[in-house]
């Protein structure tokens, strides 16, 4: 194995070539743009393999579709403006069952917004962004290194369960540097029947999300969402240091979770117990992780770095049994731990208080 200083952004690109991939489609935009210029160097020396800067995010997605209902192993990327872009395209993929990567760096907005990075694009990624009735498997690495970990799991997700997979990050995780064991993962086969590669002495086969029969649509929402639930019984990931002395805990993902780490550090040194519930799948959402915890802790904390998006799951999770606060910074404003240390403190002292 070996080990190497990558940007995140790179550390993906690299993944999903030794994930075989062999298609990607995108276009330029900050703070991905990384990605582009990495697999634009790497992937034209790779039998079999094509990069295609496109026209716009909305031509990228569409050859992704393409590319993904031929069988192969295919991935675009972006950031916020221009995953909005791409949501009718990730619908109709979606509604056609074709297994693909999708990657947001996501940044501040709304609108053009900033170049900072934010976790704002949550309700997007996990509500379904697009038209429809669908959901996407949705992976939230919090380091350089789970950034190419992530991207294997991605590919192998979409493959198994014929679905679209998001990986996000953000615009500090994309740029952020950091050494990266290149792990030699062993790349999972799939047969592929439905795939359009020719006849060739078979039945042909079509790929499509139209269905004009409205009996048959909903037989097709019924199909999906049998298929969703069994990716929520069996995909659903977190990490959690809680244990059965918790009474507060804390719940944030990506680099959110990681300035968390050291704020809950600094709070149980001065014996103040907290724990850290880090969901690692988005959607499908870590429901199982607050088991044993809802009767136990006195308070929940998401903290997230936009106006409040996570917290509705967290409190659907957390099922009345205990308060759910929120903190957020939004617009690319990244806290520090000390401010997320008085934070903390700050509503520990508010649910205290309301106890007496």
């Amino acid at each position: 194995m070996e080990k190497v200083l990558m940007k995140g952004t790179e550390a993906i690109g690299e993944a999903a070539i030794r994930a075989g991939c062999r298609i990607y489609c995108g276009y330029p935009i900050t703070p991905q743009s990384e990605l582009l210029a990495y697999l634009a160097k790497k992937m034209p020396h790779i039998e079999g393999a094509s990069f295609l800067q496109s026209e716009s995010e909305v031509a990228a997605i569409n050859m992704i579709y393409g590319a993904a209902g031929a069988g192969a192993r295919a991935m675009t990327s972006s950031s916020s403006p221009g995953v909005s872009l791409k949501q009718e395209g990730i619908s109709y993929i979606a509604g056609a069952e074709l297994p693909c990567v999708i990657v947001n760096a996501s940044r501040g907005g709304p609108g053009l917004g900033s170049i900072q990075p934010a976790q704002s694009d949550y309700f997007q990624a996990t509500k379904g962004g697009g038209h429809g009735d669908y959901r996407l498997i949705v992976l939230a690495p919090k380091s350089v290194q789970e950034m190419y970990d992530y991207t294997f799991d991605a590919f192998d997700l979409a493959d198994k369960y014929r679905t679209p997979v998001m990986l996000m990050c953000d615009g500090a995780l994309s740029q952020l540097m950091e050494p990266v064991v290149l792990k030699d993962i062993e790349v999972k086969k799939y047969e592929k029947p439905w795939a359009t590669t020719g006849a060739k002495g078979r039945k042909p086969v079509l790929v499509s999300s139209l269905r004009i029969d409205p009996a048959d649509m909903e037989k097709q929402n019924d199909h999906l969402f049998e298929k969703y639930e069994k990716i929520i019984a069996n995909e659903a990931r977190y990490e959690s240091t809680c244990n059965a002395d918790t009474e507060y805990v804390v719940v944030a993902y990506g680099i959110m979770a990681r300035i968390a780490q050291t704020a809950i550090k600094k709070l149980r040194q001065e014996g103040i117990e907290v724990g850290l519930i880090r969901p690692i799948t988005l959607w499908p959402f870590p429901v199982q992780a607050f088991d044993g915890l809802r009767d136990q802790a006195k308070l929940f904390i998401s903290l997230e770095l936009n106006k409040g998006q996570m917290v509705e799951d967290v409190r659907l999770a957390v099922n009345g049994k205990a308060p759910v606060e929120f903190y957020g910074r939004s617009g690319g404003m990244m806290p520090k731990p000390d401010e997320i240390v008085e934070v903390i403190k700050r509503k520990i002292s508010g649910v205290e208080k309301c106890n007496k």
